[in-house]
C-alpha cells in the first residue's frame, strides 16, 4: 500500500477524537529499535537498533536507502547534524560513529567512553557532539576530529541522554539517578539540577532556552522552567515508562512501555492523539520539523511512518 493511498484512507477516515491515520511499516530491522531521527529536511529518517545497524528510509515512501556499516555491537542512539549532512550514533561499544547519509561512508570514529554512549546530540552550529554513557558521565566533542572538549561529572548513575539549549551554551543531562543536570558547554560547569521525577529519566528536549521537556520511568512528562528550576507542568496518561519525548511543528510526541505512542498539545497540556499501538514497548518517536511526519519503533523490530498527526 502506498504512501498516498495511506493519506487518502486517513482523509476519508471518521473522526473518532484520538484515532490515528494508518502507518507505513518496516520491517528491516531484526532486533529492538532504540532510537530515531529525521534528517532536518524530513527526507530521510535513521532507525538505529540492537541488531547492530542504522538504517536510512525515504521518509515519504517508507523505502530502504542504505545501511551505514561500522558498528560492532547494539547502536543505542542516532541523529542528523543540523545541516543534514552527517549521522551520528552511539553505540554499547562506547564509540561515536559518523556517517555521510549521501554515500554511506563513514567520516569519523572514535572511542568516546569505556562503556555504551547512550546519548548523542550535535550541537546547533555542528561545530560539537554531545554524549551520555553508562559510566557516569557525559562530554563533548569535536565534530570533525573527535578531539574531546569538556568532560561532566557528577551523575551518581549511568547518564542516559544528553541534548543542547537552542543557543549551545547549555547541555542538559539525565538518568539512572532521577535527576536532570545543566552544564556550562565550554567550562564543564554543574549550572543548575532539576528534581522532581521520581523514576529514571530517558529523554530530554529544549523547547526554547528557557523551557525543557522530560520524560521518566515514573510514567510522566514534565515542563520545566530552566531559568526557576521548577516543573510549570505534569502530563500523565501513559501506564508504563515514558521513553522518549519529541518536539515538532507545535506538538509534543511521547513512546511508552505502555505499547503506545501519542500526541499532545503542549500549551494546553492535553493529549490529542493516541497512534496504534505497537506489539510491545516502545523505545522511540521522531517528528519532522514542521510536524508533517512522525516515526515510532520499538521492541517489536517494527519502524512505523505516519501522515500528519496535525
Amino acid at each position: 500500500m502506498t504512501y498516498t493511498l495511506l493519506l487518502a484512507l486517513a482523509a476519508s477516515a471518521p473522526p473518532t477524537g484520538k484515532a490515528a491515520s494508518p502507518p507505513l511499516e518496516m520491517t528491516d530491522h531484526t532486533a529492538d529499535v532504540f532510537s530515531l531521527a529525521f534528517s532536518p529536511d524530513g527526507k530521510l529518517l535513521a532507525s538505529a537498533s540492537k541488531d547492530k545497524t542504522v538504517r536510512l528510509t525515504d521518509a515519504e515512501t517508507g523505502d530502504p536507502v542504505r545501511v551505514l556499516k561500522g558498528n560492532t555491537a547494539d547502536v543505542l542512539r542516532v541523529t542528523f547534524s543540523p545541516d543534514g549532512k552527517r549521522v551520528a550514533s552511539g553505540g554499547a561499544d562506547g564509540h561515536v560513529r559518523v556517517w555521510d547519509p549521501a554515500s554511506g561512508e563513514q567520516q569519523l570514529a572514535f572511542k568516546a567512553h569505556g562503556n555504551w554512549v547512550c546519548g548523542v546530540a550535535y550541537s546547533p552550529d555542528g561545530k560539537w557532539i554531545a554524549t551520555a554513557s553508562a559510566d557516569k558521565t557525559a562530554a563533548v566533542w569535536n565534530a570533525e576530529t573527535g578531539e574531546k572538549r569538556t568532560m561532566y561529572r557528577g551523575h551518581a548513575s549511568e547518564v542516559w541522554v544528553v541534548a543542547f539549549a537552542p543557543d549551545g551554551k547549555t547541555v542538559a543531562s539525565a538518568g539512572k539517578d532521577k535527576s536532570i543536570r545543566l552544564w556550562d558547554t565550554a567550562t564543564g560547569d554543574d549550572v543548575k539540577s532539576l528534581a522532581g521525577h521520581e523514576g529514571e529519566v530517558f529523554t530530554v528536549a529544549f523547547k526554547d532556552a528557557n523551557t525543557l521537556v522530560s520524560c521518566s520511568g515514573d510514567k510522566s512528562v514534565r515542563v520545566w522552567d530552566v531559568t526557576k528550576g521548577e516543573t510549570t507542568s505534569r502530563l500523565t496518561g501513559h501506564t508504563g515508562a515514558v521513553y522518549t519525548v519529541a518536539l515538532a511543528g507545535g506538538k509534543l510526541y511521547t513512546s511508552s512501555e505502555d505499547k503506545t505512542a501519542r500526541v499532545w498539545d503542549l500549551a494546553a497540556g492535553k493529549e490529542v492523539a493516541v497512534l496504534p499501538n505497537h506489539k510491545n514497548g516502545v523505545y522511540a518517536i521522531a517528528a519532522t520539523t514542521d510536524g508533517k511526519r512522525v516515526a515510532t519503533g520499538g521492541k517489536d523490530r517494527l519502524v512505523r511512518l505516519f501522515p500528519s498527526q496535525q
